[in-house]
C-alpha cells in the first residue's frame, strides 16, 4: 500500500458499498460504531487479519472482537447458552461483547481468537456499521482503530492521525455517541464474569442477569482491552488532584482546567468525550512541552467505572 492518506468515505450507499468491496478484497477499513471506530477486516481472511495486527502494532496474544449483523450469524460461529441468549435479547444490538465457545468449523482466521477456544462477538448498533455488515455478508474483525496501547479513536480524524496510510479507507460518520468500548462479558457454568467495563453499565447487566464477578485483568488475556497498560497518550497520565504547572489538566465537573470531560458532571457526556479529550490533551502537552496529563477524580459508578478503567490503564507503567 502506498504512503498516502486513506480514502474518506461518506456513510451513504456508495460509501457503504465501497467499504464492503474493500473488505472483500482483504483491505482494512476504519468503520464507526456507537462505541469507537473499529479497524475492520474480513475475519475469515488470515492475511487481512494479520494486517490489523501489523497496522496497530498489536501483540498477537490479544484477541479481536468479531462484529456480526444478527443472532443467526452468531450461532454459526459460537455456542450460545441460555444466559448468553438472555443478554443478547436485552442488549444486542448495542455496546456489549460476549465471549463464547467457538464452534468447530466456524471458519474464522485463528489469528482472530489468538489461539483461544473462545471468540468475542458483538452486534453493533451504529447504522453505518450495520449497513456495511449487511453489504459485506460475513464476519468482520474490528478492534479499535488506533495504534495498540494508545488512545482509541472516536472520530475519523483520530484514525487518520494515528494509523494514516496503514488503513485503506475510513467511513466517516462523525463522532461516536458512546465513546468508550463495549462491555465484555463471559457467561459460563460458574456464572457471569465481567472481563471489561464499557458502554453498557454493570447495573444494567445485573438487572437482567444477576450479580457479575469482576475479572477485568486475569493472568491470561481472554478478551480485548485487558492489557494493564492501554489507551495511553504520549506523556504519562496522573490521576486525581489538581494539575501542576508542568501538567495539562483535565477536569470533571465545575472548576478550572485546561480541558473538561463534562463541566456539569455528566458521566454519559464524559464517556462520550473521554478519548477525544485525551487526544486534545496529548496534543496540548506536546505543544507546551508538558511532562504529564493530570485527570481529576471521576465518580466510580455507572459509566464512571468504564471511564476510570480506561484512565487507570492509560496511567499504568508502560512496557
Amino acid at each position: 500500500m502506498s504512503a498516502k492518506t486513506p480514502t474518506r468515505l461518506e456513510p451513504d450507499e456508495p460509501g457503504i458499498a465501497e467499504a464492503a468491496r474493500l473488505l472483500g478484497e482483504g483491505g482494512l477499513v476504519a468503520l464507526p460504531t456507537e462505541t469507537v471506530y473499529g479497524l475492520a477486516a474480513d475475519a475469515r481472511n488470515d492475511r487481512a487479519v494479520a494486517r490489523i495486527y501489523e497496522a496497530k502494532g498489536r501483540p498477537s496474544f490479544n484477541p479481536l472482537i468479531v462484529h456480526l449483523p444478527d443472532l443467526a450469524a452468531v450461532e454459526e460461529i459460537a455456542e450460545l447458552p441460555g444466559a448468553a441468549r438472555d443478554l443478547a435479547a436485552a442488549f444486542w444490538p448495542g455496546p456489549m461483547t460476549l465471549v463464547l465457545p467457538l464452534r468447530e468449523g466456524a471458519g474464522l482466521s485463528p489469528l482472530v481468537t489468538a489461539g483461544l477456544p473462545t471468540v468475542a462477538l458483538r452486534l453493533p448498533a451504529h447504522p453505518a456499521m450495520r449497513a456495511v455488515l449487511e453489504a459485506f455478508g460475513g464476519p468482520v474483525a474490528a478492534p479499535s482503530a488506533n495504534p495498540s496501547g494508545r488512545i482509541s479513536a472516536t472520530r475519523a480524524e483520530h484514525v487518520i492521525a494515528g494509523l494514516g496510510h496503514r488503513v485503506d479507507a475510513v467511513l466517516d460518520a462523525g463522532p461516536c455517541a458512546v465513546g468508550v468500548e463495549s462491555t465484555i462479558l463471559a457467561p459460563g457454568e460458574t456464572g457471569l464474569r465481567l472481563l471489561r467495563e464499557g458502554g453498557l453499565t454493570r447495573e444494567n447487566v445485573e438487572a437482567v442477569a444477576g450479580p457479575v464477578t469482576e475479572d477485568v485483568t486475569p493472568g491470561k488475556v481472554e478478551a480485548p482491552g485487558q492489557l494493564s497498560s492501554h489507551y495511553a497518550p504520549g506523556v504519562p497520565v496522573r490521576l486525581g488532584g489538581n494539575a501542576e504547572a508542568e501538567e495539562v489538566g483535565i477536569g470533571f465537573g465545575p472548576g478550572t482546567a485546561d480541558l473538561n470531560l463534562s463541566e456539569t458532571g455528566d458521566l454519559v457526556e464524559a464517556a462520550a468525550r473521554l478519548f477525544d479529550i485525551l487526544h486534545e490533551a496529548d496534543a496540548l502537552a506536546a505543544a507546551r512541552g508538558a511532562g504529564a496529563i493530570r485527570v481529576a477524580d471521576v465518580p466510580d459508578e455507572g459509566l464512571g467505572r468504564a471511564i476510570n478503567d480506561r484512565l487507570r490503564r492509560a496511567a499504568a507503567p508502560r512496557d
